[in-house]
């Protein structure tokens, strides 16, 4: 297995780790917090008061902290009490102490699911121990630059279940107007064979070798907002990187890249082919126009915040560290 820094492991876990809350970029924060105060024992109610006061501060800005439409986290109910006055300061720490702490301490270290063996912090009965790897993570010139790695993740994360909510209008317009011309969702795994002789068996998204084992059939443009299961947007990827992606839109680079991959289709006389010209057009043009008709009017709804990777500059296939990360997964 590839070697890995402590920076590199500590980014895989923040960056890339699944999230379907903010817990894990909290304690993130509260990890580099603890090690600019050189604490190296740290007690259940010192992490449940740093926590609280993190997100007493952080729910300032409205914005939900869980994918779940209809369900509030632990940290958003507990400071919602404290700000009504129904609890007090103490109070509060005591409840996030008990409560709040049963998931995402004990699985802080996994990657897709996955212990990756290496440990920023080790459990005690009385709280944590932090490790040397996590003050080696915050030291020299690089300590500013992933503060705002999470930052920048939380607010992505928070941006994306905010669009999930939806709370945009012209999100709610798009997703009619596709609606209507939708259909339900179907079992699409039986495209894993229609599509497997393009790319020689890799990952549409970042280019490694794809595993038989955990192939997923992912739609680029997120099925969310084009309710089909049309073949033009159906590609093979990763179980890691599809999940990583999730509702997001991919950059306008993997769009071309898909565009390329439909005219390669239809050039072998491949069985899809008919159906992708029928879908978007009798000629190269105008298939292209089409689909980036669709992906920009998706674009201007969401911003580009809710890009996969949060810019589109992100290419994974051309990140040497993602693609490391997807190898050193797919081997455990």
């Amino acid at each position: 297995m590839q070697e890995f820094s402590d920076k590199e492991l500590w980014r895989m876990l923040t960056l890339y780790g699944l999230n379907t809350a903010t817990y894990k970029i909290a304690l993130g924060q509260c990890l580099c917090n603890f090690t600019e105060a050189d604490k190296t024992r740290v007690t259940m109610e010192m992490l449940a008061k740093e926590f609280f006061d993190l997100y007493n501060k952080r729910l300032e800005n409205g914005m939900p902290q869980l994918s779940h439409e209809t369900r509030l986290t632990v940290m958003e109910k507990v400071v919602a009490k404290y700000k009504g006055g129904v609890i007090g300061y103490d109070e509060a720490i005591d409840f996030v102490k008990n409560n709040a702490f049963g998931d995402v301490v004990p699985r802080f270290h996994n990657l897709d699911r996955v212990d990756i063996g290496h440990k920023f912090y080790e459990i005690i009965d009385s709280g944590i121990i932090l490790t040397d790897s996590v003050f080696k993570v915050f030291e020299g010139a690089e300590k500013e630059n992933l503060k705002q790695e999470l930052d920048a993740r939380w607010s992505l994360l928070e941006s994306a279940f905010a669009m999930k909510r939806e709370n945009a209008q012209l999100i709610n317009d798009i997703k009619k107007f596709y609606l209507l011309k939708g259909y339900e969702r179907t079992d699409i795994t039986y495209m894993k064979d229609m599509l497997n002789g393009y790319k020689e068996g890799r990952c549409f998204y970042c280019g490694e070798m794809l595993d038989e084992d955990c192939i997923h059939v992912d739609h680029v443009i997120p099925r969310a907002f084009l309710y089909h299961d049309e073949p033009w947007n159906l590609v093979l990827s990763h179980g890691n990187c599809n999940e990583q992606k999730s509702d997001f839109l991919p950059s306008r680079y993997y769009i071309k890249k898909l565009v390329d991959r439909n005219e390669r289709l239809i050039k072998s006389n491949h069985p899809l082919s008919q159906g992708i010209k029928a879908a978007l057009g009798d000629t190269p043009a105008k298939r292209q126009r089409e689909m980036f008709r669709i992906y920009d009017e998706i674009l201007n709804a969401v911003t580009e915040k809710n890009v996969w990777g949060g810019t589109q500059d992100f290419i994974p296939e051309k990140d040497p560290f993602y693609r490391s990360m997807i190898a050193m997964v797919m081997k455990q």
